[in-house]
């Protein structure tokens, strides 16, 4: 459901710049790092959606695979800690003297 209503925002947030893109026709000049170039409205307000959805996949990625490794290597920890603790309560009640009556 959550990937639905995602995907529907998307396709919406799409859709209205296709709308805005198709009614300004108007060439700008567009000055960036190191050239200058001469682009219609549209086409800049699309390539640039592009960019910044596509960046902000790539940092929200990013973010995600560091938030996985790090929960991997507490899984890791958590299960050494573990079978340290069962051998070390297997060990303690070997090595405890049983009592005889």
């Amino acid at each position: 459901m959550k990937f639905l209503l995602l995907f529907l925002l998307v396709l919406v947030i799409f859709i209205i710049s296709i709308t805005l893109g198709a009614h300004n026709d108007r060439v700008v000049t567009f000055n960036f790092l190191l050239a200058q170039g001469e682009f219609r409205i549209s086409t800049l307000l699309a390539s640039l959606f592009g960019v910044g959805f596509l960046l902000g996949w790539a940092i929200c990625g990013l973010f995600w695979l560091r938030v996985r490794m790090q929960l991997a290597n507490s899984q890791r920890k958590l299960k050494r800690l573990q079978q340290q603790i069962q051998n070390d309560t297997t060990a303690a009640a070997a090595s405890a003297p049983t009592v005889k009556e």
